[in-house]
This record gives C-alpha cells, sequence and structure tokens, in this order.
C-alpha cells in the first residue's frame, strides 16, 4: 500500500462523493495494512483547498449566516455553515495523516478514524440539507479552517492550532446553537439536534487526539506544554490569549486542558 500517494490523491480530490469512496477503500487496506511511514515521499504544497472551483469562495467577513433558526432559510444557513465546517474538517484531518512523518503508527489511526467521523458528520448534515431541498454548495462558503492548515505547517502547531484551539471552541459553540434550537421547538430542529449532539460527543474525543499528540510532540523537543500553547496561539492569531472565553469547562477537562489553561482563558479564578 503506498500510504502517502494514496492518502494525498484523497485529500486533493475535488468531489465529496469521489473524496469518500476513495478513503472507504483506503481505511479498509489502511486498517489491516504493515505500512512503513518513514518512506521519501514529499509532502505536497497546498496553495488552494481541495473544494476550489467547486464550491463559491467568498471573504468570511461577506458570508451571511441567518442566526433564526424557525424558518427554512434560516435552517438551510446554518446546515449549510455545519456542513463546510465539517467538510473542512475531513481535509485537516487527510492532512494531519499525511503531511506529519515519522510518528507512531497510533498517530496516523487516530487522525484516519477522525476523518472516518468527519466524514459521516457531514454526511448527517447534508442529509438534512437534501431534506429541506438544498445541497452543499448552494451557498457561499469561506476558507478559515483552510487557511488554519496553511499556517501550521509542523506537527506542534497543527495540534496545537487545530485540535486544541479551533476544534475546542466548537466545544462552547455547539451547545449554544443547541440552546437556540430549543428555544424553536419544531420537528426538524429536532432532527437538527441529534446530528449536533453526536458531533459534540466526537468532537471531545478529537480534542482530545490533538492533546495527546500535541504533549507528545512538546515532550519530543523537551518543551512546556502550556507555555508553548499559547506562544504558538498569539503567534498564529495575535490577541487572541486577552480575550475573555466562556468555555465549556466540563469537555475541555475531558479532551485534557489543564485547570491552569482554562483560568487563563476564562480569566477567573477557578476551572469549577
Amino acid at each position: 500500500m503506498d500510504y502517502f500517494q494514496q492518502l494525498e490523491e484523497i485529500l486533493l480530490a475535488k468531489e465529496p462523493k469521489k473524496k469518500f469512496e476513495l478513503f472507504k477503500k483506503f481505511y479498509k487496506v489502511f486498517k489491516v495494512s504493515q505500512i512503513d511511514f518513514t518512506n521519501n515521499y514529499k509532502v505536497c504544497d497546498l496553495i488552494k483547498p481541495s473544494y476550489d472551483g467547486l464550491l463559491n469562495v467568498i471573504l468570511p467577513k461577506d458570508v451571511k449566516t441567518r442566526k433564526y433558526f424557525d424558518t427554512k432559510e434560516g435552517k438551510i444557513s446554518l446546515l449549510h455553515t455545519i456542513a463546510h465546517i465539517e467538510y473542512s474538517a475531513i481535509d485537516l484531518a487527510l492532512d494531519a495523516a499525511l503531511r506529519f512523518k515519522g510518528l507512531p503508527r497510533q498517530y496516523y489511526e487516530d487522525w484516519l478514524e477522525v476523518a472516518e467521523d468527519e466524514i459521516r458528520h457531514f454526511l448527517m448534515i447534508e442529509e438534512l440539507l437534501i431534506q429541506l431541498g438544498a445541497k452543499y454548495g448552494d451557498l457561499e462558503v469561506h476558507t478559515n479552517l483552510f487557511e488554519a492548515m496553511k499556517n501550521t505547517q509542523t506537527l506542534l502547531s497543527r495540534m496545537a492550532v487545530v485540535p486544541r484551539y479551533l476544534e475546542a471552541n466548537g466545544l462552547e459553540q455547539n451547545p449554544k446553537i443547541m440552546e437556540k434550537l430549543k428555544s424553536n421547538p419544531d420537528k426538524f430542529n429536532q432532527k437538527i439536534l441529534a446530528a449536533l449532539n453526536i458531533i459534540l460527543e466526537e468532537e471531545i474525543t478529537h480534542v482530545t487526539k490533538g492533546d495527546k499528540w500535541f504533549k507528545y510532540e512538546c515532550e519530543r523537543q523537551n518543551l512546556q506544554p502550556q507555555k508553548t500553547y499559547f506562544q504558538i496561539l498569539e503567534e498564529v492569531y495575535p490577541g487572541c490569549t486577552n480575550k475573555k472565553y466562556e468555555l465549556n469547562f466540563e469537555a475541555r477537562k475531558q479532551a485534557g486542558f489543564s485547570c491552569d489553561e482554562l483560568k487563563f482563558l476564562s480569566k477567573k479564578s477557578d476551572c469549577i
């Protein structure tokens, strides 16, 4: 099995259906294969996201998101936003499993498992869009998560920024959306809530994996994790550590965040 070449083909595939078919075949073989992860493969440079030319990409500030989920249009807008996050997360997980070499097999198993989860999440949300007479690609999207991928070209920065910052932020945003949906109870919102609940539970495991490999790399480089984490965040998102965050303490502690980190981010004196 040519692990790197096949995984690169999957990452670069534009059409979701083709990407998922290729991944399913690849992942089935991967789970029973013996692979040398230290070959001479040269990682591809990612200049544009895999969905370039497939979706209508605009600046983040120009993306319109309806915040009222009691209308069909509002539901479609919400679901399309989530679908794009999940689709971008698929590529992030695939790239994490492709870009960083010389690591234990468990590392690659973890991120391919995340990719499989994100594909399942995307398909759940896509099905809800279809039920509303819409599809992925009907609305504009931005490249925020792709930019995060481009800006984190080391294992240390990728694990700090993507799972431990961006995905961890979802542990707060997801419950907020769920509360708004509960305040507009209808049968379809119940379907969205069920999907979001699955995503929230499984995102905790994704952040946990990121936490594990971030700390692994810190230990390998003899770095102090908390200090290194905040340094990397400031390099990628200047000023972000000065903000006061409303945190999902329970989920973050479950995912590996220390009380000191949570107190610093929340600007509170405890992490209860």
